[in-house]
């Protein structure tokens, strides 16, 4: 139908090629009515192909122009001159405007003015449109950008951007104008600002485009603009979430996660956040139920404000605070449900009356908005959570709240981690130092200082830290005036690696007392650690672990202050380092030895003759491992702070962990220093006794008289039983050699040593026995007695008090 009188169009298509908008000028161009074409196709008003080069301006979302062959309703064929110009919809989608007119020879032949219908359509477009000549000065404008520009076509028309409304963002806006006539490229702009006479801002998205004559020659610029301002808020809620994600609950600190919270809301869209928690959950106990006829006590545990200083509180960070039976605060917590105010409501005012001093703060800042959403995890309420607004003028939305109870509720999760973790810790930290010694013991054989820094801790000069974690050392005081040093390392953290450590100090202290050498020591301690691996089953170490998870290092040494010697062994432990008298350091090459738990592998002892002042160090691999360096450099650092002078074992210890951690430690750290004493001759006295009758008496004899050199003759007449006795003993059932020594120490100690391998053992003798009695005589009048395996048999020993003058 060549002939058919044209008509102008309008219509919109959206990104799926879907009629949105038909406007009446197409109804009359085409026939269809609008409820007929609208959420169809447009390809099926197409009578032919559109042309390859309309095609590729399409696919590429560039403007395009030319003739296209559309189909009338009743199927006849006709030619209109289509303009195709890109848009946004509100979500941010590609939309198409596309405007037409029949080609100009068939409009003259008609007499037809197509440019009437044209401006009639874009005066009545629903988005505020703008046309501009070569210098930038308005020509046209519809009625909605009269709207949004706040001042008439008149008053506008023959004017630019900067003359219209000076300042910021127009000037902008007029310098974006200027670059789209003079490069003829489209520029699209989106901004945040507010329109004249309006009091919300708005967010725009622009299309500012050249408006070209059929030589391509630029002759203007039309600016189509678009209102996203709801995208844009939903865009910065979705950001909001997205930073609450983030930086919420980066740590297992209970206020640090509140602090979070509020950094959060006030960089996204409160002036001001108070976050309260309830008494309990602030000193990490469990929170219990509310009373509903009692005031509830809260902690202000953190607040923010976008004025420093946070001077709209009344309430001090820190501070504990009360919820009146009744007033609007408490009856959210009890409800658990999230309320949105405004300073008029009655029940804010009852909050408001008491407190003046809130009611005053609420007037002097203007605080014209306020939200309360509890903060619950688990089924638990853990506290309330206020929002406020005084600097941004738009109240709090509906969609505000939602908002602020996602973020609270995320929020909620971490605190309830913090809270059960800094229980957890507690619960470790008090179990840790009921198993770790208070104080070093006072020994004649050496002088002991340590230190003990969990993971995470801060400085030497802090107190213990966050972590608890399985590392341990022990004193252990053994026969002969002897000491035992012992420094281990459970894997892992927390109450079960610190309930393990406990059972492994335990089990080397029992140990200890039988008096096996430092290997068989360790081999003992090896088959504990598989026994303790194989009893925990699924619901200890969880379902979908396997066994083999208990692990552990440990190094034992054992310090005799007579012949000066200490024998070591250690199981996948660090090597301990020795300092001599001059203060040469060297780090002691020791069999290494494997890590407990793994069974069926050998330990090695090895033997050091100490000189008197000699200083060894004892430490975890918490003290010389570290991200990023090498361990050869722990060990370098460790061997450089100890080869300095101090004038205490304390203060060395505080020197090392000064010199050698790399900042806040990863891993459990312990720190133990020996300076080694020596017994002299003038403290202890030896005899070698024949192996018949007659060295009984002898040796009662020589003990006596070496009691009476000593000063302690109220210790005489003990003394000599106890060694008669253990003479006896050795004689009747041992062998020689035999040997009698005592050591003056803090305790008197009688030993007697024979050939013979068989461990002693007390038994009841009947009344017309001879025998039987010698060794339960000799433990009611010693303090504490036993027996250790020697290289050559036995050694019997015996302690007895002596009086604080002796």
């Amino acid at each position: 139908m060549e002939g058919r009188v044209p008509e102008d169009l309008a219509v919109v298509v959206d990104a799926d090629r879907a009629v949105l908008v038909w406007s009446d000028g197409a109804r009359r161009l085409l026939g269809h009515e609008s409820a007929e074409i609208v959420g169809r196709p447009v390809t099926e008003l197409l009578a032919a192909a559109l042309p390859p080069s309309t095609r590729r301006h399409v696919r590429d979302g560039q403007p395009w122009s030319g003739e296209v062959a559309l189909r009338h309703r009743d199927g006849d064929r006709v030619v209109v001159r289509l303009q195709g110009t890109p848009l946004l919809d509100a979500a941010g989608g590609r939309l198409w405007l596309v405007t037409g007119s029949a080609p100009a020879h068939l409009a003259r032949r008609t007499g037809h003015r197509p440019t009437a219908l044209w401006d009639l359509t874009l005066s009545q477009l629903p988005v505020p449109v703008a046309v501009y000549d070569r210098q930038a000065r308005l020509v046209a404008a519809n009625e909605i950008m009269t709207q949004v520009m706040g001042r008439t076509e008149e008053e506008m028309r023959g004017r630019t951007l900067r003359e219209i409304q000076p300042g910021p963002p127009f000037e902008e806006y007029d310098r974006l104008q200027r670059e789209v006539l003079r490069t003829g490229e489209m520029i699209f702009h989106e901004d945040h600002s507010q329109a004249p006479g309006e009091t919300r801002p708005h967010a725009w998205s622009m299309y500012l485009s050249p408006v070209k004559d059929e030589a391509g020659a630029v002759r203007g610029m039309s600016a189509t603009v678009f209102d996203t301002t709801e995208q844009y808020w939903a865009r910065r809620r979705l950001a909001v979430l997205n930073e609450a994600s983030l930086r919420i609950g980066t740590t297992l600190d209970v206020t640090r996660t509140a602090e979070e919270l509020t950094e959060v809301a006030v960089g996204g869209f409160a002036d001001f956040v108070t976050v309260d928690l309830l008494e309990s959950v602030a000193l990490g106990a469990e929170p219990g139920p509310l009373p509903a006829d009692t005031p509830v006590t809260v902690r202000r545990t953190a607040q923010r404000s976008v004025l420093g200083g946070c001077p709209e509180s009344v309430v001090a960070a820190g501070e504990a605070t009360r919820y009146p039976v009744g007033t609007l605060p408490l009856r959210t917590l009890a409800a658990g449900r999230a309320t949105r105010r405004r300073p008029g409501d009655p029940e804010l005012r009852q909050w408001l009356r008491t407190s003046p001093a809130r009611a005053e703060s609420m007037t002097r800042h203007l605080i014209h908005s306020v939200m309360m959403v509890p903060l619950r995890a688990r089924g638990l309420t853990l506290g309330l959570v206020h929002f406020l607004r005084h600097r941004t003028t738009e109240p709090f939305s509906e969609d505000d709240l939602l908002l602020a109870e996602e973020i609270v509720a995320r929020a909620a999760v971490s605190v309830d981690n913090a809270r059960r973790y800094t229980r957890e810790r507690r619960t470790a930290l008090a179990l840790q130092r009921s198993l770790l010694p208070e104080r070093p013991p006072r020994l004649a054989a050496l002088e002991v200082a340590y230190r003990y820094l969990p993971t995470g801790s801060g400085p030497p000069q802090a107190a213990p830290g966050a972590d608890i974690g399985g590392d341990w050392f022990d004193v252990i005081p053994l026969s002969g005036a002897r000491v035992a040093l012992v420094v281990g390392d459970v894997v892992g953290h927390g109450i079960q690696a610190s309930a393990t450590m406990g059972r492994l100090r335990t089990a080397v202290r029992t140990l200890a007392d039988v008096d096996l050498a430092p290997d068989e020591l360790l081999t003992q301690l090896d088959d504990l650690v598989i026994r303790l691996d194989r009893e925990e089953g699924p619901e200890t170490r969880g379902a979908e672990e396997t066994s083999g998870q208990i692990g552990a290092t440990c190094l034992y040494a054992v310090y005799d202050p007579v012949s000066r010697r200490c024998t070591m062994a250690r199981a996948g432990h660090p090597p301990p380092a020795l300092v001599t008298p001059g203060g040469d350091v060297r780090i002691l090459d020791l069999p290494a030895g494997p890590p407990l738990g793994l069974g069926g592998l050998p330990f090695e002892s090895s033997e050091v003759l100490l000189e008197e002042d000699s200083l060894l160090a004892l430490y975890t691999d918490g003290l010389i491992e570290a991200a990023g360096r090498d361990v050869e450099v722990g060990v370098a650092l460790l061997r450089r702070a100890l080869s300095d002078p101090a004038d205490s074992l304390e203060e060395a210890c505080d020197r090392v962990l000064r010199a050698v951690p790399a900042g806040r430690p990863a891993d459990d750290i312990v720190l133990m220093l020996a300076r080694t004493a020596v017994l002299g001759e003038e403290r202890v006295r030896t005899w070698q006794l024949p192996p018949e009758p007659a060295a009984v008496s002898r040796a009662r004899k020589m003990a006596g008289g070496q009691l009476a050199e000593w000063g302690l003759a109220e210790a005489e007449f003990a003394a000599e039983l106890i060694v008669s006795e253990l003479v006896t003993n050795a004689l009747r059932y041992g062998g020689a050699p035999i040997e009698l020594r005592l050591i003056r120490d803090a305790t008197l100690i009688c030993e007697v040593s024979d050939g013979s391998s068989s461990a002693p053992h007390l038994r009841r003798a009947r009344v017309f026995d001879e025998g039987g009695r010698g060794l339960l005589l000799v433990a009611q009048l010693a303090e504490r007695w036993g027996s250790r395996q020697t290289a050559t048999g036995k050694t019997i020993w015996a302690e007895l008090p002596l009086s604080d003058g002796e």
